[in-house]
């Protein structure tokens, strides 16, 4: 019970840590922006930047799974991320942040993919689920805590913004993960190709691209439809989105349950709820109670649904782990862009209704592969 326990929480704080590395530009970038004397469009690439980093590097980092053990892959990127924004915090020009961006997404990609990887490899089957479920309040927690934290430090100095909170969490999660116990690395490399040849994992693998890009587009533009529909201050703004990323947290827990024997099932239903309530919320505003219920309501299924499609992809690969949630780190990293881009489109064509029923699409097509036949099991990998 101590090991489960103390796996769950360090694998916690390494989630929590990556996410934070994501989420403090959002309440400073302007500010930022200013002291380098860039626009604010120009300090939005920043994010691209280690975005990009990140994905490559969770689609190369199986080629490692044969050298280093995942404890020594976590290390390895919480460490990136402390450099990274450490860096980021002195940073004397654009250029120069835009270089630490490149560490602090190697370090994502490293420290994210690992983390779910390590959920299967440290734990046994029956375990498996709960520990899963703890490790992912990770992000939504690095949410509720990070981002009004960095905007409340980021009111004296958007450099402290970088300090409070990815660097503090990095270093708080490099102490818990120095306790645990080193593991050998993986006998089998996996190289992308093998990973994706393996029964199930294009199929899985879309499916996460495609409804986390609904997701993430939801992310990215349920703040201008709060403040453009109802007037609201970026501080109500900000508030209404940390409610909803605390339904986040029951959605995970309570689907806990189901997610071994059900899982399939869970990401068609789930992502189907998700498909009806964006449209809601982009087709109907009657009042900012409303909008919020409905952000809340596909806050909980979309916290159901991320834990059912990491332990969809757990189970189908074991000996290619780290190509596994590589890809999945990748489709996350990609879903931010593939989100907006059609987000944004959709938007600029019909506001947000419009924008609702692009984002619904995009659930629903989410659905789709999970629809298909189940493949065939191949129960040995194919090596490269």
């Amino acid at each position: 019970m101590r090991s489960r326990r103390a796996i769950g929480a360090t694998l916690f704080l390494c989630l929590a840590a990556s996410q934070a590395a994501i989420l403090v530009l959002t309440p400073v970038l302007p500010a930022l922006a200013s002291d380098l004397g860039v626009s604010t469009a120009t300090a939005g690439q920043l994010r691209t930047i280690s975005g990009l980093s990140a994905g490559v590097t969770a689609l190369l980092v199986g080629l490692l799974a044969s050298r280093v053990g995942l404890r020594g892959l976590l290390g390895s990127g919480l460490v990136l991320l402390a450099v990274g924004s450490g860096a980021s915090a002195v940073a004397p020009s654009f250029a120069a942040i835009a270089i630490a961006q490149l560490a602090i997404g190697v370090g994502i990609g490293l420290s994210y993919t690992a983390a779910l990887a390590a959920v299967a490899d440290w734990t046994t089957p029956a375990d498996r689920s709960r520990v899963l479920a703890v490790a992912l309040l990770g992000p939504p927690t690095a949410w509720i805590v990070g981002m009004p934290l960095s905007g409340l430090v980021g009111e004296a100095s958007w450099r402290i913004a970088w300090i409070a909170a990815p660097f503090a969490f990095s270093l708080v999660a490099l102490v818990v993960l120095a306790r645990m116990k080193s593991a050998p690395p993986a006998s089998t490399r996996a190289d992308i190709r093998a990973v994706l040849a393996h029964p199930g994992v294009m199929r899985w693998s879309s499916g996460e691209l495609l409804a986390y890009s609904a997701w993430a587009g939801t992310l990215v533009f349920v703040g201008a439809l709060f403040v453009e529909s109802y007037g609201l201050s970026s501080g109500e703004t900000g508030l209404v989105l940390g409610s909803g990323a605390l339904v986040l947290i029951p959605g995970n827990l309570l689907f806990r349950r189901w997610v071994d024997h059900h899982g399939r099932a869970l990401l068609v239903v789930l992502a189907l709820g998700a498909a009806v309530t964006v449209a809601v919320l982009g087709a109907f505003r009657p009042s900012t109670w409303f909008s919020l219920g409905a952000f809340s309501v596909l806050a909980f299924l979309a916290g159901g649904r991320t834990l059912a499609g990491a332990a969809a992809g757990l189970d189908l690969a074991p000996e290619l782990l780290l190509g596994v949630t590589g890809i999945r780190t990748a489709a996350l990293q990609l879903g931010y862009f593939l989100g907006a881009a059609v987000g944004g489109l959709a938007l600029a064509a019909g506001g947000y209704r419009a924008l609702g029923l692009a984002l619904s699409a995009m659930f629903v097509a989410g659905t789709t592969p999970h629809l298909l036949p189940e493949p065939a099991r191949n129960p040995r990998p194919q090596l490269p």
